[in-house]
């Protein structure tokens, strides 16, 4: 079978992952192992797909149509086959099989093509925050995984690291500050998604929609609600009143989902300085520029 990797995922895995050629030589391989133990007949690659996975339409030999995904070791794809087998297709897509060690996970297919994100923007907002509702629940007994004090940790570290640079300086410092004042006393335990977005939240038969791709993690619901806060960054600081939208956007999730408001803003705050640093570092100017513009509005 003729594969190749999508050139969004190429460029991604260059950018963030030192073992990123390594896996995408090896990626053709795998894909037609994947297919052929499972005798699924391909249709196509999604394109443009993710920036951590690829992901195939495909069908099985009863001819029901399935996604096939097939992601590194560093995208976690352990964690996220457990997660979606704890939901059992409530709020988020099937998981049909899975051999995580190897990467390789068979979903229900949705609709890839249509996500809320199509929708206008007020009501995105609300189906995409009423999916992620469904998702908050208690986690699996066990260290199965990763909290968000683990993993915002590891990004305050990376972060520090650009607090000598005179430009972003205040926003890192406000950012690790925020995150020391969170982590004393979360409100609850509940699994989260983990990377949550309008984007992430797709057309399905069973349920209207749905949420694909977790990075899941165990924590308080507002760090996960804070990343939708941000969703059409581009927009926001395209209009005039992009700060004050901002501020009751975090007000009407806040309330809407029963979240503290100012935990929402915090988690917010860290969230998109994380991302604009990061984006920095990585060689996306225009993304870090955007992201940390709408942190100084937080």
């Amino acid at each position: 079978m003729a594969f190749e990797p999508p050139r969004r995922l190429v460029k991604a895995l260059g950018e963030t992952a030192p073992d990123g050629d390594e896996w995408l030589a090896k990626l053709p391989g795998a894909v037609e192992q994947a297919v052929a133990l499972r005798e699924l007949t391909v249709e196509r690659v999604q394109v443009p797909g993710g920036r951590s996975s690829v992901v195939l339409l495909v069908r099985r030999v009863d001819g029901t149509p399935a996604v096939l995904k097939l992601a590194p070791r560093r995208a976690r794809p352990e964690s996220e086959a457990a997660a979606l087998a704890h939901w059992g297709g409530l709020g988020a897509v099937q998981l049909l099989e899975a051999d995580a060690a190897a990467g390789v996970l068979l979903l229900e297919r949705l609709h890839p093509e249509v996500s809320v994100r199509s929708l206008p923007e007020a009501k995105a907002l609300l189906e995409a925050a009423g999916t992620l509702r469904r998702l908050w629940v208690e986690p699996p007994q066990g260290p199965v995984f990763e909290t968000v004090a683990e993993r915002t940790g590891r990004q305050a570290a990376a972060m520090a690291r650009a607090a000598g640079d005179a430009d972003v300086a205040p926003l890192v410092e406000a950012a690790i500050a925020a995150r020391e004042e969170l982590l004393v006393s979360p409100p609850e335990r509940r699994l989260l998604h983990g990377t949550f977005r309008q984007s992430k939240v797709l057309a399905g038969e069973r349920l209207p929609w749905l949420a694909v791709g977790p990075d899941p993690v165990v924590g308080e619901c507002a760090f996960d609600l804070a990343r939708l806060v941000r969703d059409r960054v581009e927009d926001l600081i395209a209009s005039p009143s992009g700060a004050s939208i901002t501020r009751r956007r975090i007000k009407r999730l806040a309330e809407s989902l029963e979240v503290d408001q100012e935990r929402l803003r915090g988690w917010t705050l860290f969230r998109a300085v994380e991302s604009g640093v990061r984006a920095r570092r990585v060689g996306r100017p225009r993304d870090a520029e955007l992201l940390l513009e709408f942190a100084g509005w937080v």
